[in-house]
């Protein structure tokens, strides 16, 4: 999944990138997300949307989306996750660490920690992916709490130590997520 997170362009110029987007990813495995803008997603044909948690309720979204739309939606606690999990797809559950642009976790609350991520990954029926403070270090950590992915941008991109141009981390990120998920396979699900 890719989440168009575009939170300042106004609609038009917002619909012309999904809709350059979603022409792009046309025809592969890959499915475009809007970032809390159901009718932008649904106008360019993306895959789906993901709520923050004071959006408007998944089960507002579900009413109106068409079949196979996926449906996301961002929570920060257990209780969060039990009240949407009948109308989502997936949860992004954070801050899990703290991170440059959101050091206090999101509206001042503290980050949620390894602990608070795994409390809500066995609140929630479906999909958890964390996020906040993601490195490839703490991905093993996240898999051990019951993520069943991250989202992240800083994991994707960053400079290179001498402050040089930003580099691709999505190779060395698929061999960790590979690893981590071969240290908690059994051996009937690893074949």
């Amino acid at each position: 999944m890719v989440q168009i997170r575009e939170r300042d362009l106004e609609a038009a110029h917002l619909a012309r990138l999904v809709s350059a987007v979603v022409d792009l990813a046309r025809g592969s495995r890959s499915r475009i997300i809007v970032n809390d803008r159901l009718d932008v997603a649904l106008a360019c044909g993306a895959g789906g949307v993901h709520l923050r948690a004071d959006s408007m309720p998944p089960s507002r979204a579900r009413s109106i989306a068409p079949p196979g739309f996926l449906i996301g939606c961002s929570v920060h606690a257990p209780a969060e996750a039990r009240a949407v999990a009948p109308d989502v797809d997936y949860l992004i559950a954070g801050t899990v660490w703290p991170t440059e642009s959101k050091p206090a976790g999101p509206a001042g609350r503290p980050p949620i920690g390894p602990d608070g991520l795994a409390a809500i990954a066995r609140a929630a029926r479906v999909p958890v992916l964390a996020v906040g403070g993601v490195t490839l270090d703490r991905v093993p950590h996240l898999s051990a709490s019951g993520a069943a992915g991250v989202a992240a941008i800083g994991l994707f991109l960053g400079s290179a130590p001498d402050s040089g141009p930003t580099l691709c981390r999505a190779i060395a990120l698929r061999e960790t997520v590979r690893l981590a998920r071969a240290r908690f396979d059994t051996p009937e699900r690893a074949s």
